[in-house]
């Protein structure tokens, strides 16, 4: 019954988050990075439950030497991947990090990620405070 319920928690996204901040995420997940690379990405979608926007200004893992906000912007006729400051959610809102929107760009894994792997991740918020995590490791897709 304990293996069920880990599993389930784990699956589901375990979110260790203090209670007063009415922040959650779904659908997170770290793609393995390809074979060679130390690069790769992460995708989730981040709910504000609150009366107030919310300002996300950083990610990190014990996982990975770097983690950065990222975003995909169509200028000059080309696709362009940059990093963020800051991405605000709106008070009641959601914001969905996606493959060729916003997302999560991760440096330098410590060790090799292995499918369903999960990989602790903090983010960061403006007023000091902290949402702390556990994601899974999905393969990339095939294309």
């Amino acid at each position: 019954m304990r293996l069920i319920y880990a599993a389930l928690l784990l699956w589901s996204i375990n979110v260790l988050a203090d209670s007063s901040l009415a922040v959650s995420v779904t659908n997170g997940e770290i793609r393995q990075p390809m074979p060679g690379r130390t690069v790769t990405a992460g995708y989730l979608n981040l709910h504000n439950q609150s009366t107030q926007a919310i300002i996300l200004t950083g990610a990190s893992s014990p996982a990975f030497a770097r983690t950065e906000l990222h975003q995909h912007s169509h200028k000059d006729g080309m696709m362009r991947m940059e990093k963020v400051e800051q991405i605000t959610v709106d008070a009641g809102g959601s914001v969905e990090f996606v493959p060729g929107g916003l997302h999560l760009m991760f440096f330098e894994p410590a060790a090799a990620l292995e499918v369903e792997q999960t990989v602790p991740l903090s983010l960061q918020f403006s007023n000091g405070q902290e949402l702390m995590l556990t994601l899974p490791v999905v393969a990339m897709p095939k294309r």
